[in-house]
């Protein structure tokens, strides 16, 4: 029996102007990283037998990880499309809003929907794609939202919709 997996879907390819920024960033310091690795991977090679060298195999490694890296930013920052305009309506809810929820129970929380390359930057942030994102986008303020996870059905009303950026 193989190990084949099907590919995935296709990620969103939306992304706000500060996560595109911070990608271009990213892409910037690993080819810096890369430069410094390549130095110290030539530095280990010359010491000699490669087969028992720590310094060589763990360099190999750190720089097979950066090119992987680099290698999908490289092909992903060309396909993202980059939204810098709020939507006509605010009180909806679209791509980069601040949507704060209201639970059955009454616990608050509030959540940024975002692309999935951005999620990791901030822990409030849902990728677009994410199950709640989905129930979230086109509804307006005080709509109440219901929600399947893997927990169970879960139920949530709109209380805020907002587009700056919390303070």
């Amino acid at each position: 029996m193989g190990r084949y997996r099907p590919p995935a879907p296709p990620k969103s390819p939306y992304i706000t102007r500060q996560g595109y920024e911070s990608l271009k960033t990213e892409q910037q310091g690993l080819w810096l990283r890369r430069r410094d690795v390549t130095k110290a991977l030539a530095a280990a090679a010359a010491e000699g037998d490669r087969s028992e060298n720590a310094e060589y195999i763990y360099r190999k490694k750190e720089l097979r990880e950066i090119d992987r890296r680099i290698r999908y930013l490289q092909k992903r920052l060309p396909s993202l499309k980059v939204v810098n305009q709020p939507p006509a309506n605010s009180e909806q809810v679209f791509f980069a809003a601040w949507v704060q929820l209201e639970s059955e129970n009454g616990e608050e929380q509030e959540y940024r929907i975002v692309g999935p390359d951005e999620i990791d930057r901030h822990p409030n942030y849902i990728s677009l794609d994410s199950p709640l994102a989905q129930a979230l986008l086109k509804r307006i303020l005080d709509d109440q939202v219901v929600v399947e996870t893997p927990a169970g059905v879960t139920k949530y009303w709109i209380t805020d919709v907002r587009y700056e950026t919390p303070d």
